[in-house]
């Protein structure tokens, strides 16, 4: 077998490693939550601990690399809002619904997002780019007058960040994910004004 043969070979191995690690996190993850050690997903996958380090140096990565087809979606799913929303305020609830249905694609997801906005990890590009999208989404609104404009896209992020985070809790109830969200919706709502032109 020539050289190239066997690097070819080392290649294909190594992307099957990968992506079998990759599968095998998913189902740990979302049987139970972020909290599955490397360790056990090693285990799990039956490979080695370091050959999961050598593919994912640490949890943060493993998260990154399994929220990419989960951030496709979310990013499916606001063209959808875009195209088909016309009113400003409206695009911004959907979209707060669908940051929400994003945080909340593993249990205790939330905390490593948080985390990544204060100290850099491979998640870190990831939410910034979400937060420029909720940046956008929310000055159409502003520029309508449908939101406050003391509010920012990195808020109404922690927002739903906080949102999720609260619905994720064993303790919550059914319906605290709506009751939540229906606090952030007011807070950015711009106040109509009442008769006679008083807020």
């Amino acid at each position: 077998m020539s050289q190239s043969s066997i690097a070819s070979a080392l290649r294909r191995d190594a992307q099957h490693n990968r992506a079998h690690i990759l599968e095998v996190a998913r189902q740990a993850f979302g049987n139970d939550s972020v909290d599955v050690s490397m360790d056990a997903i090693a285990k799990l996958a039956g490979v080695g601990a370091g050959t999961l380090y050598r593919h994912f140096p640490n949890k943060d990565a493993l998260l990154a690399a399994l929220l990419i087809l989960h951030y496709e979606s979310l990013d499916h799913r606001r063209v959808e809002i875009e195209a088909g929303e016309s009113d400003a305020g409206r695009a911004l609830e959907l979209w707060v619904e669908a940051l929400g249905d994003w945080m909340l694609a593993y249990e205790g997801l939330p905390e490593p997002l948080r985390a990544a906005c204060r100290v850099e990890s491979p998640l870190t590009p990831t939410c910034h780019a979400v937060i420029a999208t909720t940046e956008r989404i929310l000055k159409a609104a502003q520029d309508e007058g449908l939101a406050r404009r003391t509010m920012t896209g990195r808020d109404i992020f922690f927002g739903a960040l906080a949102i999720a985070w609260a619905s994720g809790a064993t303790a919550a109830g059914e319906d605290t994910r709506n009751v939540l969200r229906d606090v952030l919706k007011n807070g950015w709502m711009e106040p109509k004004p009442a008769p006679g032109g008083r807020v």
